[in-house]
C-alpha cells in the first residue's frame, strides 16, 4: 500500500504478447519485431498526469558498466516515448510499440517516468518499473 502514496500505478508489461517483470527473460529472434504493451492503472484518488512514458534499451556486462549506446544494436518501431495527458483514478492506460533486435545478446529495458508538466518540480526521471530483460538469439540457431 505504501507504494500506492509513492507511485499511484500499477504496471503490467508484456514482450511477445507474454507477461514480463524482473524475473523472466523474454526470448525474441534477431530480426523480428518484438511487441512490447505497457499497462498503467491509476490506483490513486486522483487523476495522474500529463507524463511521459520513455523505455531506454542498454545492456549490462554484469560489471557495473551499462552500456546505452545501442543505436546500431536496437531499433524502435514506432517512438520510444509516449506522451500521457492524464489517467483518471481506476483508470488504464496502454502504450504500445515494438522493438527489433539486430544482433545477439541479452538487453534490457529501463522503463522511465517523467513528469510532464513544466509547473511542477518534480525530477526528469520520477519513477522506473524494474528492468525487463530480453534475450535476443539468432533464428538458425534458436534452442527448442
Amino acid at each position: 500500500i505504501l507504494s500506492h502514496f509513492l507511485f499511484p500505478f500499477s504496471s503490467d508489461v508484456l514482450v511477445n504478447g507474454k507477461p514480463c517483470d524482473c524475473d523472466v527473460v523474454a526470448d525474441c529472434k534477431v530480426g523480428d519485431p518484438v511487441p512490447l504493451e505497457v499497462k498503467l492503472t491509476n490506483w490513486s484518488k486522483h487523476a495522474v498526469g500529463p507524463f511521459a512514458l520513455t523505455i531506454i534499451p542498454y545492456q549490462d556486462y554484469q560489471n557495473g558498466v551499462h552500456n546505452y549506446d545501442l543505436q546500431d544494436a536496437v531499433t524502435f518501431i514506432g517512438s520510444n516515448t509516449f506522451y500521457i495527458d492524464k489517467v483518471n483514478p481506476t483508470e488504464n492506460i496502454i502504450c504500445d510499440g515494438a522493438l527489433l533486435f539486430l544482433y545477439t545478446g541479452d538487453y534490457y529495458l529501463n522503463i522511465k517516468f517523467h513528469d510532464d508538466n513544466s509547473s511542477r518540480e518534480l525530477p526528469l526521471a520520477w519513477f522506473c518499473l524494474p528492468s525487463i530483460h530480453i534475450k535476443a538469439v539468432d533464428p538458425e540457431f534458436e534452442t527448442k
